[in-house]
C-alpha cells in the first residue's frame, strides 16, 4: 500500500468483517460512489466505517445507507454530513437484477470493502446475501477455532 504524507492512494479503506459472520456471501458487485470532495479527502485519510451499513434500491436508484464517512478535519463550513444517504453507480441491468433478488429471494446487500482503485477512484465491493441463523454462527466460530488450534499443532509437531 502506497502512501504519501499520510493519504492512502490505493488499498482497502474500510472492510466489513462483520458480514462475513452475520450473512452468506452468495455473490459480489462492485459499484462506485457519489461522493463530495471533503468525503474523498477523509476517506485517503483512512476513516470511514461501513460495519452498519446495507445498500438499498429505491426508484430505479442503488443506494448506500448508514455509511459513517466522518468530516474532513481541514474542512470549512461547507463540510458534507457524516451519515447521509450515498448514490451507487451501477448499470441498469445490474439495478434491475439486486431489486428483483431483493423481492424474490430476501436477499440483503451489504457492503464489504471500500476502497480505491488503480485510477484512484473510491469503489465499493457489495456482496449479496443471506442472513445466518444463530447455529451456523456457532458452527463458523467452532471451525475458525479448529483452524487456529490446528495451526497451533502444526507449527508445535513439525
Amino acid at each position: 500500500m502506497a502512501r504519501k504524507s499520510g493519504l492512502i492512494s490505493h488499498g482497502d479503506v474500510a472492510v466489513n468483517r462483520k458480514a462475513r459472520f452475520d450473512y452468506f456471501i452468495e455473490d459480489t458487485v462492485e459499484a462506485g460512489l457519489v461522493l463530495t470532495g471533503t468525503e474523498v479527502k477523509s476517506l485517503r485519510g483512512g476513516k470511514c466505517n461501513i460495519a452498519e451499513s446495507y445498500a438499498s434500491v429505491e426508484s430505479n436508484e442503488a443506494w448506500l445507507i448508514n455509511a459513517n464517512i466522518p468530516e474532513y478535519g481541514g474542512g470549512n463550513r461547507f463540510n458534507h454530513e457524516p451519515r447521509r444517504k450515498r448514490k451507487l453507480l451501477l448499470h441498469r441491468k445490474e439495478i434491475n437484477r439486486l431489486f428483483g433478488l431483493i423481492k424474490r429471494e430476501g436477499v440483503t446487500i451489504v457492503p464489504l470493502v471500500l476502497y480505491f482503485n488503480d485510477k484512484g477512484m473510491a469503489k465499493l465491493k457489495l456482496g449479496l446475501a443471506k442472513g445466518k441463523k444463530l447455529h451456523d454462527k456457532r458452527a463458523t466460530e467452532r471451525d475458525r477455532d479448529w483452524d487456529r488450534q490446528k495451526g497451533r499443532l502444526m507449527r508445535e509437531k513439525g
